[in-house]
């Protein structure tokens, strides 16, 4: 089936379609009837046409009725702005021009222009976008307004949606002394800058507070104004602090209200109500003295409430009353501070920036709110990113020297066991032991997943044959009370995975699935092949368009809160009780399925179960999927050889488990505890060396480096390297050695000796 995020990408027939075609159709049948031998079919036929010509009349009449209507309604709109004085001018759907009004043939002249924008082309310089844009907002919602600076002046563009698409427009000149909101017609000095800090319009309380109308803004500010912050301004007495408010105004515009600084008074309350600027008026003890209507908004705040600032935000980290005083004494330098909301139900940040003002002689605070909150969660999800990197690279080197340590470990507890028997009293122990030491090597192999630096086996499998051959182990994992039920698409082609690896996914999933329902249920598993015509986006993922296999997981829980779905594939990240759950099985999921360049998405609410989505993938064609790796041939039934092996680690405890195990099993065994000893000691002996046995990462020489030096001198050797890193964290060309073998640790005795035998025989 083909998937597209929004919406079909088909396109309807017009009314004009429809009508051609029942009209065809109609004729089409009359025809048929025409032509056909007389009997029941010709006279079907032919009311069958008569039928269809009807239906295409009553058609067409029904749109002829619509378009006459939707025309007297553009007229009755047209003679009701006839006499305004405002120039107005109304667009149909297509956006082609209807009416216009006297006032408007005034301002423009008589034209035979048929649309908006050329109407417009010879006042403004980019009429296309503005019209676009107005007219996008307005039948969205409603209405949209716009100052706009031309080359006449100053215009101010309303669009009223009207119905059906058409649109009432209102164009009026107006000069920087008319009233408009956010203070211009009061003492509140405002600019509007665009791109590249021209300034497009100042009004009267500004132009007095700079002593003219300024072009730019480092003509009025030394240094860029920032939001909250007090500035400097080139003022018509000489320079004075101002505090600065900047409201983005959209389409590349900021609105900037300058406010006295430390040494002025505050604001009058009737100048700063209106502002579309959150301002608050503090008390030294950080009591609320005003908060304007855009604060309140802001702050869930009721009319005449009185709170204080530590009621209402949170997060600062120290206690506020020392932040406040610090800002009375003019220290800080005016730093803003970024607080949470405690009476938004959702996460909402403000930028809080404070500055002394004194009214009647006594001194307060005066602070400018600026909502954060889309610039915390970019941080906070740019934090999350850098913070599963570094938990990914901290897993890969522990996983390292962990394998050294369970290598040692198994490695001994295997030595014993040679000695032991079943009946012996410390055979149960060492039992206990190895299936331990297997436990945490599962850990490690989790760590890795995650950290996608494990080795994968990919081979083409079937999604459909790959889930029945574990569906009896599915079924012992969820237990009497809940129940398996398999859904699969009958068009889905081969992937090319790591069988293992795809297992334990699923064995993650449906572990998990099964926990959110203790008291059963139905577990639902469904494969299905989508394509995806445009991108998939997801929070900050985003799938390519192209085929995938979708597996999805889904229970019949309670659902997991917005916050905690957040960080489910975290590692270490859990909601169960201690000691129920490593938190590592989602964090494994993500990573196996990113290293099988998939995505994994959930989907949940509560009270409405869990989904776990999985998207794998489908190349091309086969040469576009990994290869993969030829497995060696197997050795003969019985077949044995014993030889010289030198064994070079530099880790004291796996060398001497590793060196003891090859000599139990017939072998010669010499001993490096590093590069440059091994190839001083092979200079030294003169017999030949049937298999080097090397540790890939070591002080000095590396394993690969040393190896390619000895194999100049003793061609014929193999090669075995051991390593607690994975395979595919190497680069290819940094261990592809002649007649080389990869064993990653930990590796248990028969693992070693049955690597070299092969090794020994090929």
């Amino acid at each position: 089936m083909a998937l597209t995020p929004e919406h079909d990408s088909r396109v309807p027939w017009s009314a004009a379609a429809r009508r051609r075609a029942v009209a065809a159709l109609g004729v089409g049948l009359l025809a048929l009837g025409a032509l056909a031998p007389s009997g029941a079919a010709a006279a079907g036929a032919l009311a069958g046409g008569g039928t269809m010509l009807a239906v295409a009349l009553l058609l067409w009449a029904g749109d002829a009725l619509a378009a006459w209507r939707r025309a007297r309604h553009l007229a009755a709109i047209g003679d009701f702005v006839a006499g305004d004085a405002v120039p107005c001018l109304v667009t149909d759907p297509a956006g082609a021009l209807v009416r216009r009004n006297a006032a408007a043939e005034r301002l423009f002249g008589i034209g035979a222009e048929e649309t908006l924008a050329a109407q417009l082309r010879s006042t403004l310089a980019e009429p296309t976008a503005v019209v676009a844009r107005l007219r996008e907002r307005a039948l969205a919602g409603g209405s949209a307004r716009e100052d706009i600076v031309t080359r006449r002046g100053h215009l101010r563009m309303t669009a009223r949606a009207i119905g059906g698409g058409a649109l009432l427009w209102r164009i009026e000149p107006f000069s920087d002394r008319d009233a408009a909101p956010g203070g211009e017609s009061h003492g509140v000095p405002r600019l509007t800058a665009g791109r590249g800090g021209a300034i497009l319009f100042m009004n009267d309380a500004a132009r007095r507070l700079v002593g003219g109308r300024a072009r730019r803004l480092d003509a009025i500010f030394p240094a860029p104004p920032v939001s909250g912050a007090l500035t400097t301004v080139s003022g018509a007495d000489g320079p004075l602090e101002c505090l600065v408010a900047r409201v983005p105004g959209g389409a590349g515009r900021d609105e900037i209200y300058l406010f006295p600084g430390e040494a002025g008074a505050a604001p009058p309350k009737d100048e700063v109500e209106r502002l579309p600027v959150a301002l608050v008026k503090l008390a030294a003890d950080g009591r609320l003295i005003m908060a304007n209507a855009c604060a309140r908004r802001l702050l869930h705040l009721e009319h005449g409430e009185r709170a204080t600032l530590g009621d209402l935000t949170e997060g600062l980290g120290r206690p506020i009353g020392g932040w406040l005083e610090e800002a009375l004494r003019g220290e800080g330098g005016g730093r803003s501070e970024f607080l949470r909301l405690r009476r938004r139900e959702e996460d909402v940040f403000v930028q809080v920036t404070l500055s002394r003002v004194e009214e009647a002689g006594d001194r307060a605070l005066l602070a400018v709110l600026n909502d954060a909150t889309e610039l915390k969660t970019l941080e906070g999800q740019f934090a999350q990113s850098q913070k599963m990197q570094a938990i990914g690279q901290l897993a890969g080197g522990i996983a390292h020297d962990f394998n050294n340590l369970l290598t040692a470990i198994s490695g001994h507890c295997d030595l014993l066991l040679q000695r032991r028997d079943e009946g012996d009293p410390d055979y149960a122990d060492l039992i206990q032991i190895s299936q331990n030491t297997d436990r945490a090597g599962a850990l490690v192999s989790q760590l890795l997943a995650f950290s996608r630096k494990q080795t994968l086996r990919l081979e083409r499998l079937d999604l459909r044959d790959t889930l029945s051959d574990i569906t009896h182990l599915l079924n012992r994992l969820v237990g009497e009370r809940v129940t398996l039920r398999f859904s699969h698409d009958p068009d889905l082609p081969g992937l090319r995975l790591d069988r293992r690896q795809l297992e334990q996914v699923m064995v993650n999933l449906v572990v998990n699935a099964r926990d959110a329902m203790p008291d059963g249920g139905e577990i639902r598993i469904e494969t299905e092949h989508l394509t995806l015509g445009e991108p998939l986006v997801r929070g900050r993922a985003r799938v390519p368009p192209g085929d995938y296999a979708r597996i999805r997981v889904h229970d019949e829980g309670p659902g997991i809160p917005p916050e905690t779905a957040e960080k489910v594939f975290e590692p270490f990240f859990t909601t169960k009780p201690v000691g129920e759950g490593t938190g590592l099985g989602l964090s494994t999921v993500y990573g196996i399925v990113k290293q099988f360049g998939g995505f994994v998405f959930v989907d949940s609410a509560p009270g409405a179960g869990t989904s776990f989505s999985i998207y794998l993938p489908i190349p091309a064609d086969e040469a576009a999927a990994a290869p993969t790796p030829p497995a060696a041939p197997p050795a003969p039934e019985g077949a044995r050889r014993d030889g010289i092996v030198l064994l070079v680690e530099d880790e004291t405890p796996v060398r001497a488990f590793a060196a003891r195990a090859l000599r139990l099993s017939g072998h010669t065994v010499l001993e490096a505890r590093n590069a440059e000893e091994a190839l001083a000691l092979l200079r030294e002996n003169e017999r030949s060396v049937d298999v080097f046995v090397t540790d890939v990462v070591m002080p000095g020489m590396d394993g690969p480096s040393w190896v390619r030096e000895a194999l100049a001198a003793q061609p014929d050797a193999r090669v075995v390297f051991v390593s607690g890193y994975p395979r595919a964290s190497f680069e290819p060309d940094e261990i592809e050695v002649p007649n080389a073998a990869f064993l990653s640790k930990p590796f248990s005795l028969e693992d070693l000796t049955r690597t070299v035998q092969r090794q020994l025989l090929h």
